[in-house]
């Protein structure tokens, strides 16, 4: 039987996205629309959203936490991780603390099983200088 599926849609734009992707490792929209501008003055926001939609449906790019300010992020790692965001400055790290971290947590909450990906925040080491606990 022969496979009549359509090919996945590559646009320039979602080969730049990825490419831009794996340079920042995490990225709004917004920051990937000003960073794809230098070669595309003319990118829309709107050309960026449908694209990073399709690109992470696909799984070529990862949805990671929100940015600060509750923006949506997306992230160069596909495989499933943890992070760690800094709470100032708002940057994130993959971590891998999950089998670590996990066993700790459920011996303290009786009966509970905690599943999926981790985030922990506090001030990462440029920041810790004007952190506050």
């Amino acid at each position: 039987m022969e496979d009549t599926a359509t090919p996945e849609r590559q646009t320039k734009y979602c080969q730049s996205i990825e490419q831009t992707l794996g340079v920042l490792g995490h990225a709004t929209n917004a920051e990937i629309l000003l960073a794809l501008r230098k070669s595309y003055p003319d990118l829309s926001a709107t050309t960026i959203h449908r694209a990073t939609a399709r690109l992470a449906s696909r799984g070529k790019i990862a949805i990671a936490p929100a940015d600060n300010s509750g923006s949506m992020r997306y992230d160069s790692n596909t495989k499933p991780h943890d992070h760690f965001q800094c709470s100032v400055c708002g940057r994130l790290h993959d971590t891998d603390i999950k089998d670590k971290i996990i066993p700790i947590l459920e011996s303290t909450i009786d009966g509970c099983s905690i599943s999926g990906q981790l985030l922990v925040t506090g001030a990462c080491k440029k920041c810790t200088k004007g952190y506050k606990k």
